[in-house]
């Protein structure tokens, strides 16, 4: 019994896994910038992959100067 509850268990793992994982996972965009390298003095273009966080609205926070 508990070698059936197993193979089920691991049989049902990786559809669950796969569905949370897309939510989960932060989403990415490459971001490329021309600079001048300053050796050579040839343009050469620098790309990192940077995080895109989902914005969230809420109330604006009044300033406590104000106050």
């Amino acid at each position: 019994m508990k070698k059936i509850l197993a193979i089920m268990l691991l049989a049902v793992s990786p559809l669950i896994y796969a569905d949370h994982h897309d939510e989960v996972a932060p989403k990415t965009k490459r971001v490329c910038i021309t600079e001048l390298d300053s050796k050579t003095k040839k343009e050469k273009e620098v790309c990192k992959t940077i995080k895109v966080h989902k914005k969230l609205e809420g109330t604006k926070i009044e300033d406590a100067k104000k106050k």
